[in-house]
């Protein structure tokens, strides 16, 4: 299930798809507007980030509403009021994962090694499975049955300072590596060319010998 499912389902919100032509083709109007009119009005407006185009979109609603909105055929509001409580719905619209806590009360997320802390909760929580909340505006919670449980974060993408390196005997990064000059096989074994010479002292062409 995915993130907007599960949402949904929680909130017991059934999901209509569009499974006709004509509902479909509204959608793909609607995704073309947001794709090229849109765009096209923010550069016309002059907006380059994210603070000035919040602003602009009340606007720029209004004006297309106006142009191209229908009247609906009944106009009886049928939204059910919201009656869930504000920390929970937090919960329910934040993104969530479940992650397998392994040996020595660690698991992986987003790149990073989460380590839980020892605490009375967390230390039968090895081989159970944890719940992540992923919040917008707050840090990640680790919880199991209710419980927040305390962590630290070890992240594979820290920087290892070429002091911390030489420091840990790991002198590869810190220096070129050291050059081992390699013997030949003559060198190894003492062959010397040596050329042969006839018995009126000239050598003929390519003729040469071989000493140890």
């Amino acid at each position: 299930m995915t993130q907007f499912g599960r949402a949904l389902s929680e909130l017991n919100i059934e999901i209509l798809c569009a499974n006709s032509s004509q509902a479909k083709g509204r959608v793909e109007r609607a995704n073309r507007t947001l794709q090229d009119r849109l765009v096209k009005e923010l550069r016309l407006a002059g907006v380059s980030d994210m603070a000035a185009g919040n602003a602009f979109l009340p606007a720029f609603m209004e004006r297309y509403n106006e142009r191209f909105a229908v009247p609906p055929a009944r106009t009886q509001n049928l939204h059910r009021p919201l009656r869930t409580a504000t920390p929970r719905l937090n919960d329910i619209l934040c993104h969530r994962e479940q992650r397998y806590v392994g040996a020595q009360l660690t698991f992986h997320y987003d790149r990073k090694q989460i380590i839980l802390e020892q605490t009375d909760v967390a230390k039968g929580l090895e081989g159970q499975y944890v719940e992540l909340f992923d919040h917008w505006e707050k840090p990640l919670e680790v919880r199991w049955r209710g419980h927040v449980l305390p962590y630290r974060v070890f992240s594979k993408d820290q920087r290892v300072s070429h002091t911390a390196i030489v420091e840990n005997k790991r002198l590869g990064a810190a220096g070129p590596p050291a050059r081992h000059e390699v013997m030949t096989n003559s060198q190894k074994t003492g062959y010397k060319k040596r050329v042969k010479r006839t018995s009126d002292g000239t050598s003929p062409h390519g003729a040469v010998e071989m000493t140890v």
